[in-house]
């Protein structure tokens, strides 16, 4: 069979689409400004910042990057109505900036403390989002590039279970440097008590003279607990760390200088620049049509091909199996010259299509490409003939092959992501080396109206089993708050503030996140490292 141009049958001016389109660019217009809204949050500590002589976080990570080159902004969400469930009020960011960028022409991953806000100090969901990164900075070899100003924990909203497994942050530090993979810090404020294991664990560390702090007690603390007296200078200044106790490499007068320091240290570890340019031929379908092909109700089907076909290089796909389970969509491609393989969905998972998604996924294993998921699925398919078919086996076949693939994989969620569809469909549960949404993505183990509808019938039947007979408004105020509370968390905004995914990005951007995300794992896997069996010891 041949590769052949893929012959689109989609009408980006028929009234549909346009609604969709529409629907989509709205929905995007305001989870960018939920995005912004951090930005603006954070800005407002410009006449702070500027009297201390200091940059904002987000003029420091710009400082930080090299001009013009990519930039992949990661978890922009989490922690979305985690710190209030007042919509009007809550800032997502879990105040930490975070990405994928080039700094001194090498792959990083940024990190940075949104100090403009509450003074960076750390919530829960910052936690769990600065978890995320090491991971993904483990899997891919990014140096872990950290700009901390961070007044620490917020003691009057303490949790143990934070304080608990916020050890993590630490343990993850050292596996980064055991791994061979460097670790620099730029203490551009405050590091208190577990705080100061930052730079304590990092494997060069640059101070700000007059704003860097690293102390495991500050001085109200030190007083409250040993009567002793200290200044924050003699305790965990700068110019102590640096000429004392060692724990500082740099010294920097302010953020610029120490910025600059940090850009240079990066060049001269001659870790390695971004992969060599791939020729590769552009979609010859427009990527705008991404926003119109999948619709806000999403019962309504969808061709993925359609998709795939706006992704690859030349539109170009060989479609695997293309008669045989033909509600799972398998094929291989490329995309900016990464050759690649799709699984997606046209329709529930059924017997056929699970075997055939095992079969593709051990194949690209034995071809040694990655592969992109596009998530569009309502689940597994449910039934007597799939039940006696053998669903449940063939799907967790299935299941083992996405667990235990021996190559990259990276997950678009497009549209439905229920059930164990999420599941076999590479969802976070399964690890793939990045997850990102796009603005209708909607994740549940079922609808809400299915949901509903379930409950409503099991309380039906206990009713019944005791002579009651239910109240009909009472049994529709009981679905409708189910189907309320289902929907409410099946928004992309809801899941993406629980870091359930890396981000949600504009379809007409999916090319590119792949093509960037491709050639940062192609890098991982080129990349020769130095393990030891320790991270680098502080001297």
């Amino acid at each position: 069979m041949s590769v052949t141009e893929f012959t689109s049958r989609f009408s980006a001016q028929a009234p549909d689409a346009q609604r969709r389109r529409e629907a989509q660019l709205e929905r995007l217009a305001q989870l960018r400004a939920l995005e912004e809204r951090a930005a603006a949050a954070s800005a407002r500590s410009l006449p702070q910042f500027t009297r201390r002589g200091q940059l904002l976080p987000r003029q420091r990570v710009a400082l930080l990057l090299d001009a013009g080159a990519p930039w992949l902004p990661l978890c922009a969400l989490a922690g979305y109505l985690q710190d209030t469930r007042e919509e009007a009020r809550s800032v997502p960011g879990g105040g930490v900036i975070a990405g994928i960028g080039f700094v001194s022409g090498v792959r990083c991953m940024v990190v940075a403390s949104d100090s403009g806000i509450e003074a960076g100090a750390i919530q829960p969901m910052g936690l769990e989002k600065i978890l995320r990164l090491q991971e993904i900075a483990l899997q891919n070899r990014l140096p872990f590039v950290h700009l901390v100003e961070s007044a620490g924990a917020n003691l009057m909203r303490y949790r143990v279970e934070g304080f608990v497994h916020g050890g993590a942050l630490f343990r993850n530090l050292a596996r980064l440097s055991a791994a061979g993979i460097p670790v620099l810090t730029i203490q551009h404020g405050s590091g208190t008590a577990g705080g100061a294991y930052m730079p304590g664990l990092s494997d060069v560390v640059v101070m700000v003279q007059g704003r860097s702090r690293a102390f495991l007690a500050g001085p109200p603390l030190l007083k409250a607990a040993t009567g002793e007296i200290a200044t924050e200078e003699e305790l965990g200044g700068a110019e102590m760390h640096t000429s004392v106790s060692g724990l500082g490499e740099y010294l920097a007068g302010d953020d610029r200088e120490a910025i600059g320091i940090a850009r240079a240290v990066i060049a001269q570890s001659d870790w390695g620049g971004p992969a060599e340019p791939r020729a590769a031929a552009e979609p010859l379908l427009p990527a705008d049509d991404l926003l119109a092909l999948i619709s806000p109700d999403l019962r309504q089907p969808v061709d993925m091909r359609e998709v795939i076909a706006r992704l690859t290089d030349g539109s170009e796909l060989l479609e695997f199996k293309a008669r045989y389970g033909s509600a799972t969509v398998c094929a291989q491609g490329r995309i900016a010259g990464h050759a690649v393989g799709f699984i997606s969905n046209n329709g529930p998972i059924d017997v056929a299509g699970a075997n055939k998604a095992t079969h593709f996924i051990q194949w690209m294993c034995q071809l040694g490409q990655p592969i992109v998921y596009l998530q569009n699925t309502t689940g597994y398919m449910v039934g007597k003939d799939s039940e006696q078919g053998g669903m449940i086996k063939h799907g967790s076949k299935m299941i083992q092959a996405v667990t235990n693939a021996t190559v990259p994989q990276i997950t678009i969620q497009c549209g439905a992501s229920f059930g164990a569809g999420n599941y076999g469909m590479c969802g976070r549960g399964y690890a793939p080396r990045f997850l990102f949404s796009w603005p209708g993505a909607r994740t549940a183990v079922m609808g809400g109206e299915q949901a509903a509808r379930t409950m409503q019938m099991v309380t039906e039947g206990a009713l019944a089993r005791k002579g009651i007979t239910p109240d009909p408004q009472e049994s529709r105020a009981q679905f409708d708050r189910i189907v309320a509370m289902f929907e409410q968390q099946a928004d992309v905004a809801y899941t993406s503030g629980l870091l359930l995914d890396d981000g949600v990005i504009d379809p007409r951007d999916t090319r590119a996140v792949l093509a960037f995300c491709l050639d940062t794992v192609a890098e991982a896997a080129a990349r020769p490292l130095r393990p030891m069996q320790f991270g680098v010891a502080r001297m």
